[in-house]
C-alpha cells in the first residue's frame, strides 16, 4: 500500500467519522428541544401532496396565504390539470396564474385573533416539517383561551383549531403540582381514526413543505444526474492525473 493510498483511507475516514458525529449530534439536539415527533414527509408522493393540498385550500386558505405559490406552478408540480385546481382548490377568485392569497385582510386578523395570520409560505422552512407535524398533532381544549384551544407545542397560540372536526377533541391531562402538561388524551373522536388522522396531518406537512420550495421536485431529480456527471468527471479527471505523473518519480 503506497502513503499516497494511506493518506486517502484515512482522510475518508476521518470525514465519515466526523459526519457520524454531527448526525448524532444532530438528533440528541432535536431530542432535547421538545422531544418532536418525525413527521416522515416525502415531497415526491404525489398523491400525499395532492392530499395535503386538498387539505390545505379547505381548512386553512381561509386565513392563511402562500404568496410564494403560484395555481400554476402548483398544478404542473402536483400533476393536477388547470380545471382541476381552478373547480376544486381556487375559492378565492384568483386568475391560474396568481399566488395564492387568502381572502381574510391583516385588519381582520387583528380584530378576530388579535393578530393577523402568518404567510404559510416558509413556516416548514423557518420550523422545519416536524415542529409543523408536531404542531397540528397537539391541539388540546382550553376554556381559558381566548379561542378555547391551546397548544403543547406552541403555547398559548391565536389560532384555533380548524382541524377538530377530523381529529375530535383532545384533553390535556396535567402533572399534579407542576401544572405542566403531561400528556393528551382524545375525549372525544372525530371523523377521522388517530391513524387516518397522523396521515393527513403528514399530507398538510408534506404540502407545505413542498410550499416552502417548489423547486426541490426539480433539484432532486436532476440531483442523481449531476452526481453522475460528477463521479464520471472525477473518474476521467483521475485517469488524465495518473497519465500526467506517471513519469514522475
Amino acid at each position: 500500500m503506497t502513503k499516497r493510498t494511506s493518506l486517502m483511507k484515512k482522510t475518508i475516514s476521518s470525514l465519515a467519522l466526523a459526519l457520524g458525529l454531527l448526525v448524532g449530534a444532530n438528533s440528541v439536539m432535536a431530542q432535547e428541544e421538545g422531544g418532536l415527533p418525525s413527521a416522515g414527509t416525502n415531497i415526491r408522493d404525489q398523491a400525499s401532496l395532492q392530499r395535503g393540498a386538498k387539505l390545505f385550500f379547505n381548512y386553512c386558505v381561509g386565513c392563511h396565504s402562500l404568496k410564494y405559490v403560484r395555481y400554476s406552478r402548483m398544478a404542473e408540480d402536483l400533476g393536477l390539470s388547470e380545471d382541476e385546481v381552478m373547480k376544486n382548490l381556487n375559492f378565492t377568485g384568483a386568475k391560474f396564474g396568481d399566488v395564492v392569497i387568502s381572502h381574510m385582510s391583516e385588519e381582520s386578523g387583528q380584530q378576530f385573533f388579535g393578530k393577523a395570520p402568518p404567510d404559510l409560505s416558509l413556516e416548514v422552512r423557518a420550523k422545519t416539517a416536524d415542529w409543523v407535524y408536531g404542531y397540528l398533532n397537539s391541539f388540546y381544549v382550553d376554556p381559558t383561551r381566548p379561542v378555547g384551544w391551546n397548544n403543547t407545542v406552541f403555547p398559548n397560540a391565536s389560532m384555533p383549531f380548524p382541524l377538530w372536526e377530523l381529529q375530535g377533541v383532545q384533553t390535556a391531562v396535567v402533572k399534579e403540582g407542576s401544572g405542566e402538561v403531561e400528556k393528551l388524551e382524545l375525549s372525544r373522536p372525530g371523523k377521522l381514526t388517530p391513524a387516518q388522522y397522523q396521515q393527513a396531518t403528514r399530507d398538510l406537512t408534506t404540502f407545505l413543505e413542498y410550499a416552502a420550495e417548489p423547486a426541490a421536485l426539480q433539484r432532486q431529480r436532476y440531483g442523481i444526474w449531476v452526481l453522475l456527471f460528477l463521479a464520471g468527471f472525477t473518474f476521467l479527471a483521475y485517469l488524465l492525473k495518473k497519465e500526467y505523473w506517471k513519469d514522475v518519480h
